[in-house]
C-alpha cells in the first residue's frame, strides 16, 4: 500500500480509538456504485487485501481499514470470512493500532505444527505477520519506522493477541521496510519471509516465526521501478511435472496503465533464493485497477488471489459515498505455455457460478448489433458475465451504455493487437485528470480463436482473454445503470456470445 502519500494529512493521531464498527442503515449495500458481486465493507476506507488464510473450511480476508472516515487513515485490519469465496460476512476489527504503530500490511499463516509456541492444547496457531508502521518516527525523521510484529489467534480467527516481544525484525536506517509474506518452505523445515525494501525484496528465514535471519535479496536491477516496492508474494506452483515458484511484487507508481500495478516473474527457489527464469517485466493485470495482489495460504495446491480494486492516483476522491473501495473477484493462479514461454495466468474462481442466474446465448454474429434490443436479451441487466468465443480476432467492441449517453467500451484493436477498456465517456470523471482513459494490455497469445470473459459490476469490469493469460480491471462511475449493450466489429467474427445474469452477493447476508 501506498502509506506515505496520504500519512502527512493525519501525522499525529491517537493509537487508540474507535474500538467497535459503526452501525449502518438498512440501505447498506444498495448504494450508487456499490458493487454487487465484490466484497467491499459496509462502511469507510480499505485498501489493500491482507492475511488471507483459509483454515476449518473458512476463508479468512484481512484488510487496510481506517474505521474513522471514508479517506486513507491510521491503518487497522479490518476482517471478513467466506466459505465460498463469493458471499462474505465482515467480522469485527482484527487488529488496532497500537503503542508501536499503526497496523500496515502482512500476511497470515496457520502455523500447523506450532512452531512459534503460541499454540494450545496440542493445536497449531493462526499467526498473523504485519508491519508497524510508526508515524511519530517518521515525523521525527529516526532511522526506522517500520517493523516487522506478530499477533495470534487460538480461536480461529475471532480474536488476535499481540505478541509481547515484538517487533520481531527491524532493520535499521531502512524507511521502506513493510509487508511481510510468509510461507512454509517444507523442505527445509523453516518459515520464509518476502519482504518489500524499497526498490527490491529481501527474504529471512525463520524456525518459529519469531526469530529471523537474512537469507538474500531480489529485484534492485530487474522489474518495473517507477515506484516502490509493496505487498510481495511468493508461492509454487506445479506445472509439466516440475515446481515453479511465482513471485509477485506489486508497484507503485509505474504500472502499464498509470500509477499501482501487479508485476510477477517466475523462477526458482532453493530456500535461500529466488532466481527468474526471464528478465522481461510481466504484469498479472494490465488494468488501472487491480492492486496489492496477494495469495491465500494453507490452499493446498490450489492458488487463489485478490487485489484491491484501485488505484492511489485517485483512490482517495472516487465518487463514492461512505464506503470507500471494493476488492477484484478472486482469482484463480495457474501457469500456460506459449511457445517456449511459460506465463502465469489469473482466471475467476469457479465458485462464481453459485450467483449465475438468467443466460442468455447467441449464435454466430458479424455485424454491429444493438444486442439489448434482442427478443431472447430484451434487457441489459447488471452485474452480469459475458463470454464470447472468437473465430479469428480482428478490430471488435461491446459498448455498454445508458439513457444519459455514457458509454465504457471493451474491446480489440487488431493494428496494435491489444485489448482494450475505454472509460473516457463511461460516467463521472471530474474527480481526477487522468481517470478519463483508454486502457490497452498486449495480445500475448497472439491471433487465431479466442474466448474472452468479461464481469460487469455496478461500477466496475474485470476482463479476461486467452484462458486468463491477459487481463484487465478498472472501475468506472456512471450517472444511471448500463442499460445497453451493442457488439460492433469489422471482421472478427463472434461463434457465441453467452449473457448471464449474476446475483447479487448480499441479498441473504443477514442469513450467513
Amino acid at each position: 500500500m501506498n502509506k506515505v502519500i496520504c500519512l502527512l494529512l493525519i501525522i499525529i493521531l491517537p493509537f487508540g480509538f474507535l474500538k467497535a464498527q459503526d452501525t449502518v442503515d438498512q440501505g447498506t449495500y444498495h448504494e450508487k456504485h456499490r458493487l454487487q458481486v465484490h466484497f467491499s465493507p459496509k462502511a469507510h476506507w480499505m485498501n489493500d487485501p491482507n492475511g488471507m488464510v483459509y483454515y476449518e473450511g473458512v476463508y479468512h480476508l484481512f484488510f487496510q481499514y481506517y474505521p474513522g472516515g471514508t479517506t486513507w487513515g491510521p491503518m487497522h485490519w479490518g476482517h471478513a470470512t467466506s466459505t465460498d469465496l463469493v458471499h462474505w460476512q465482515e467480522q469485527p476489527i482484527a487488529l488496532y493500532p497500537d503503542s508501536l504503530g499503526y497496523i500496515f500490511s502482512g500476511s497470515a499463516v496457520w502455523d500447523k505444527h506450532n512452531t512459534s509456541g503460541f499454540g494450545l492444547n496440542g493445536k497449531g496457531p493462526l499467526v498473523a505477520v504485519f508491519t508497524h508502521h510508526n508515524p511519530n518516527a517518521e515525523v521525527e525523521r529516526k532511522n526506522d519506522w517500520q517493523y516487522q510484529s506478530l499477533a495470534y489467534s487460538n480461536d480461529s480467527g475471532k480474536t488476535w493477541i499481540k505478541y509481547a516481544g515484538n517487533p520481531v525484525l527491524r532493520k535499521p536506517n531502512s524507511t521502506d521496510f513493510r509487508d511481510p509474506k510468509i510461507t512454509w518452505y517444507e523442505d527445509g523445515r523453516k518459515w520464509i519471509m518476502t519482504l518489500a525494501v524499497k526498490d527490491h525484496i529481501e527474504m529471512y528465514s525463520s524456525p518459529d516465526l519469531k526469530s529471523w535471519v537474512y537469507e538474500s535479496e531480489f529485484g534492485r536491477d530487474l522489474g518495473a521501478h517507477g515506484g516502490v516496492w509493496e505487498c510481495p508474494d511468493l508461492f509454487p506452483l506445479e506445472f509439466e511435472g516440475k515446481t515453479i515458484w511465482v513471485m509477485i511484487i506489486n508497484l507503485n507508481p509505474g504500472a502499464p496503465n498509470g500509477g499501482s500495478g501487479v508485476q510477477y516473474f517466475l523462477g526458482t527457489f532453493n530456500g535461500k533464493a529466488f532466481v527468474p527464469l526471464h528478465k522481461e517485466t510481466r504484469w498479472l493485470d494490465y488494468g488501472p485497477d487491480n492492486y496489492a495482489g496477494v495469495t491465500w495460504d494453507n490452499t493446498g495446491k490450489r492458488r487463489v488471489l485478490i487485489g484491491w480494486m484501485s488505484n492511489w492516483n485517485y483512490a482517495n476522491v472516487v465518487p463514492t459515498v461512505g464506503w470507500r473501495s471494493a476488492m477484484t473477484l478472486p482469482r484463480t493462479l495457474g501457469l500456460i505455455r506459449v511457445g517456449k514461454d511459460i506465463y502465469l495466468t489469473n482466471n475467476p474462481v469457479k465458485e462464481i457460478k453459485s450467483i449465475e442466474s438468467r443466460s442468455v446465448t447467441i449464435n454466430r454474429i458479424t455485424t454491429n448489433m444493438a444486442l439489448d434490443m434482442l427478443p431472447s436479451l430484451e434487457k441489459l441487466s447488471i452485474p452480469c458475465k459475458l463470454e464470447v468465443e472468437l473465430s479469428r480476432k480482428d478490430d471488435f467492441s461491446f459498448t455498454f451504455s445508458n439513457d444519459q449517453g455514457e458509454e465504457l467500451l471493451v474491446g480489440y484493436e487488431r493494428e496494435t493487437k491489444r485489448y482494450f477498456i475505454d472509460r473516457t465517456r463511461a460516467g463521472d470523471n471530474s474527480f481526477h485528470s487522468g481517470f478519463a482513459k483508454r486502457f490497452f494490455a498486449p495480445d500475448i497469445a497472439g491471433d487465431g480463436a479466442t474466448k474472452l470473459v468479461l464481469v460487469m459490476d455496478k461500477s466496475s469490469v474485470e476482463l479476461w482473454s486467452d484462458n486468463g493469460l491477459t487481463a484487465l480491471t478498472a472501475v468506472y462511475f456512471p450517472n444511471a445503470a448500463y442499460n445497453h449493450l451493442t457488439w460492433r466489429s469489422r471482421k472478427s467474427i463472434a461463434r457465441k456470445i453467452s449473457i448471464t445474469d449474476l446475483n447479487s452477493i448480499w441479498e441473504r447476508r443477514d442469513s450467513r
